[in-house]
């Protein structure tokens, strides 16, 4: 039986021109550390091939961070190591603001974008993306503001993030260049991109699917503990298949884990998040993973717990 490709070959943002390694580097856990730690974590990154960092201006408030603190320390790393930015593409996000909690509109778009660029300390920001749909937000007003900074040099390219498939299509609708990107959450345990109209929208457009949580959030490295969490017994019997898979190949489970994402052929681009430096380089073990047709759906079916119809 052929196998599905999982290779190391970059893949299109959209229609964009810009190409990136196949797995991302997200940054939501990157604050609350040093300058040198975190420029060890982003040269482990480009050491790997990975060239897509991925913020957005809300990573940091968790626990004892500030709003901001993440694209700030990302900011002191290129100041403390400029050389860096040229290799590597910058996304960040905007439209969350804690306590409204959505604001897509022309002034808090604006006022966040620029926000950013200060905080990363760079001149353009290659992939802006709107990080949740502000019910409020007319995708008309959305758009003649992305169209705005774009035309400023602020911005090179759109995506967004979390938007279902008709809320993607209203603002592509006004705007009059492509939609870059998109970021669902997806993983082998997290599946409603399969089935939401998502994924088949991607493809149908030519638009990059970047995997938010595609190791479940951590679900994915549990062990005995599995068992208490909702749906407990899909999960284990979802890591039972997983490790059987990569015991087989000599891999780890979370290598499977992001294999089964790769092998997808909307082309998914998974958005690691881990912070230690040996996560970082294991991640391109996904690569000596080989899968086929019916190891990828055994994983889908042990995810859903139900067979295919």
């Amino acid at each position: 039986m052929s196998t599905l490709c999982i290779d190391r070959t970059l893949r299109k943002l959209g229609h964009s021109g810009l190409t990136s390694f196949p797995v991302a580097y997200g940054c939501w856990r990157f604050a609350g550390t040093d300058v040198p730690t975190a420029r060890r974590k982003i040269e482990a990154a480009l050491e790997t091939g990975i060239n897509l960092f991925d913020h957005a201006d809300i990573y940091g408030v968790d626990g004892d961070g500030q709003f901001g603190d993440a694209e700030a320390l990302f900011g002191r790393v290129l100041a403390d190591a400029p050389h860096l930015r040229e290799k590597m593409i910058i996304a960040t996000k905007g439209g969350i603001v804690l306590g409204r909690p959505y604001d897509s509109s022309p002034a808090w778009i604006r006022q966040a974008c620029e926000d950013s660029l200060g905080r990363l300390g760079v001149d353009v920001i290659d992939l802006y993306q709107i990080h949740r749909p502000d019910f409020l937000g007319h995708p008309a007003l959305v758009a003649e503001t992305l169209v705005a900074l774009k035309e400023e040099g602020k911005i090179r390219h759109v995506g967004v993030s979390n938007h279902t498939a008709s809320q993607f299509r209203a603002l592509q609708a006004h705007l009059p260049f492509p939609i870059a990107t998109r970021q669902p959450e997806f993983s082998c345990w997290h599946l409603d991109p399969l089935r939401n109209g998502v994924l088949d929208q991607c493809m149908e457009l030519g638009v990059t699917p970047l995997a938010w949580s595609p190791i479940a959030g951590g679900k994915l490295a549990m062990d005995v503990e599995a068992a208490a969490v909702a749906g407990g017994a899909r999960l284990v019997a979802l890591l039972q298949v997983l490790d059987a898979v990569a015991n087989a190949q000599g891999v780890d489970r979370l290598s499977v884990a992001l294999a089964w994402l790769l092998a997808h052929p909307a082309g998914i681009i998974p958005i690691i998040g881990t912070q230690r430096e040996e996560r970082i380089r294991q991640s391109v073990r996904a690569f000596d993973v080989t899968l086929d047709r019916a190891t990828w759906n055994e994983i889908l079916v042990a995810a859903q717990g139900e067979p295919l119809p």
